[in-house]
């Protein structure tokens, strides 16, 4: 005869599949899951404490392997691109910033707001348009 789950084992398991359903963002979400699905998570937890270090290591894994692939650019946006860069501007204006953002929202699908934070512009925004016109800059050549 077989046994019956336990109502514990049975919403662990819905827990468990709820949470694979929510998608990846890159390369340490993905490994995020599989260690929660084979018990690894809880096992690095026991040993290590809750602050194991895995919160950042996601983060740099989704940041080094994203699963996000960019729209092209077009000719206008391309143009607009190469030339911000070429200038360099050692401080970003609203406008521009609202421009970038038009840009950055359409190739990567994204609906990111102006922020008055110009680390978090910075490191979200200016530098995957600074590498992507790279990309395309290399790419012509």
């Amino acid at each position: 005869m077989a046994r019956k789950k336990s109502k514990k084992v049975q919403s662990k398991s819905i827990e468990s599949i709820s949470n694979q359903n929510n998608k990846s963002k890159g390369l340490g979400d993905t490994l995020e899951k599989v260690f929660q699905a084979v018990g690894i998570d809880k096992a690095v937890k026991f040993i290590a404490g809750e602050d194991c270090g895995c919160d950042e290591r996601k983060k740099k894994l989704n940041r080094m392997f994203p699963y996000q692939k960019p729209e092209c650019l077009n000719e206008k946006e391309y143009n607009f691109l190469s030339k911000f860069f070429e200038t360099g501007h050692p401080q970003i204006k609203p406008n521009e910033q609202e421009a970038l953002l038009d840009v950055y929202n359409r190739i990567f699908n994204d609906n990111k707001e102006p922020t008055s934070c110009g680390k978090c512009f910075l490191n979200d925004v200016y530098n995957k348009l600074k590498a992507i016109t790279l990309e395309y800059e290399n790419d012509r050549k």
